[in-house]
Order: C-alpha cells, then structure tokens, then sequence
C-alpha cells in the first residue's frame, strides 16, 4: 500500500509544482538551446524551458522520504539511493546552466561530465562494498563474487546507466515515459526480494515521472534537461546495483541500451570506414529522418520500453 502510495504522491507534487516552475522559467528565459546539426523540425523547440527535471527528481525525493519516515524505515541504503538521485540532479543542473549562460548547446565537457558521474557513483558502490554485497548475479544461472573490483564495476553500471538516459532524452516525452516503465520495473523487483525501501523509491521516481509527463508530451511545455536526465539514469542504475539486479539492468533499460548502442556503432562505423549506418544518432533521430513523425517514434520506444519492462520482471520471478 505505501509503494502506491509513494508513486501517487510523486506523481500529484510533480504535476503541481511543475505549472509554477514553469511560470518561473519563462520569466527568466532559461529556454533549451538545440543543436545545430539535429533534424531541422527541432528547429521550432528552441528557447522551450528547460532544466524541468528539478521538478521531476525533487518531489520525487519528497515522496518518498515522507512514506519511508511515516513507515519508519529509512534505512542507510534508502539514503545512500535518494543522496545519489540528487547528486546527479546537481551534476545535470549544473550542466544545464552552463548551456543557458553560454546560450550554447555545449556545457560540461564529456571527460568533466564523466569524472564527476565517477565521483557520484562511487558512493553506493563503496557502500556495497563495504557491506559485503560485492557478487554479481548473472540472470539466476551463475554467481560469482568480484571483491575489491566490484566497486569498478559499479560505477560502470551507474554511469552507463546515467549515459544512456541522457542520450535517450532527445524528443518530446522521450526519456519520461520509458523511465516511468523502467523504474515501475525495479519498484516490482525491489518489492520481490522484500527490499520494501528501494521499491518506494522506485515508486515514487516513476510517478513523478508520469506527472511530468503532462509537461513534457509533445508538444513539450517544458524539457527536463540534464537535470533530469542525468539524475534518471544516475538514479536507475544505483537501484540497480544496491538492489543486486545489476545485470537485469539491460532487459529494464532496453531502450536505453539500444540508444547507447547505436551511437556506439555510429562513432565507430564512421571513425573506421567513414561511413554512417544511421542517418543520425541515437537512433530516435534516424526515425525521425526516415519519415516517422515524432509521437510515432516515442510511442514506438514507449511501447518497447513497456515490453522489456513487464519481460524483465517475468525472468526476474520465475529465476
């Protein structure tokens, strides 16, 4: 009962908070600045409000510690999970400031972006390290303990993780409306190993993001940013890792693996053999310039989001 508890309240304070945030950001003009060489529809998105995701990752944080208090079970790995989720809410914002100042679509440099996502991630990893929950799982066949490298792996998993919500968040509704999904499915799989913390946080991520979706559906009202983004994937992955589903991660995550992917082999191909396999990354943008409409591209990613969601959570129990 609290973890819908937790989803609802995340998803009112969200919906509410965010149409005065709004107000707030068109009055000091921090609109999103849109890169040059992105289709040219997106032309018409430049100066949307940006750096929403404040109001998607706090209410959020505030849901969920008001339920875990009122059941009296904050624990050190439910505090150690909403310090990170704010950590890379910072770390984006920062990002996302430095974009609106410069009036550029160009903010923190990947090696400083990437050094600090480090630094954030090796809190819940020195954490589970230090607890001793050091061993992966890999899928319910096989086991097998990392020790004092697990930490690498972590941060791996967390900034990866970070990455590739970014890179998702690249059309309207886009990043909310799968991580909504992805973070459903760590709540239920959190909630079948009886880790009741993590799955109201789980909760109340997801319904924040489902009530800013009402901002951010196309045509967006206002774009999360780095802020949100940053934070989302931040935040995923170090569920993930302190609830000891890492690997389950990339069913979850499908479509942010798939996006991560693409751009991946977009750099490569093109580095190797000069040619490009998409005609843009990620790949939500090669849809878009093969004649699929934007709501048809994010409906197509919701509904994959959707299925590896429920799909992970299917393995997940009967494993």
């Amino acid at each position: 009962m609290l973890i819908y508890i937790a989803g609802i309240l995340g998803l009112i304070l969200t919906f509410i908070l965010a149409a005065p945030y709004l107000k707030f950001l068109k009055r000091k003009y921090y609109g999103q600045y849109i890169r040059e060489d992105g289709p040219a529809s997106h032309s018409a998105k430049v100066g949307t409000p940006t750096t929403g995701g404040i109001i998607l990752i706090i209410p959020a944080v505030f849901a969920a510690l008001s339920v875990l208090a009122i059941n009296s079970s904050i624990n050190i790995a439910s505090l150690v999970a909403l310090f990170t989720f704010l950590a890379f809410m910072g770390l984006g914002f920062n990002d996302d400031y430095i974009k609106i100042a410069k009036k550029q679509n160009k903010g923190l440099t990947a090696r400083g972006k990437f050094l600090f996502q480090s630094a954030i991630a090796l809190i819940p990893a020195l954490y589970m390290t230090f607890t001793g929950n050091t061993s992966l799982y890999f899928f319910g066949l096989a086991e097998f303990d990392f020790g004092l490298i697990y930490p690498l792996i972590a941060i791996f998993i967390i900034t990866g993780s970070s990455n590739a919500v970014n890179l998702t968040d690249g059309l309207d509704g886009l990043a909310a409306g799968t991580s909504f999904f992805a973070f459903i499915a760590c709540g239920v799989i959190c909630y079948l190993q009886n880790l009741g913390e993590l799955a109201i946080i789980s909760a109340a991520i997801a319904g924040s993001c489902l009530g800013f979706l009402w901002y951010n559906k196309n045509p967006a009202k206002m774009f999360m940013g780095d802020t949100g983004s940053i934070a989302l994937g931040g935040g995923l992955g170090a569920l993930a890792v302190l609830g000891k589903f890492e690997l389950w991660l990339i069913i979850i995550g499908m479509v942010f693996v798939i996006e991560t992917l693409s751009v991946i082999i977009q750099v490569v191909s093109f580095k190797s053999t000069g040619k490009r396999v998409f005609k843009m990354s990620p790949i939500h943008h090669h849809f878009e310039l093969s004649g699929w409409s934007e709501p048809e591209v994010v409906y197509m990613f919701w509904l994959t989001g959707f299925i590896f969601a429920v799909l992970s959570v299917i393995l997940f129990y009967i494993n």
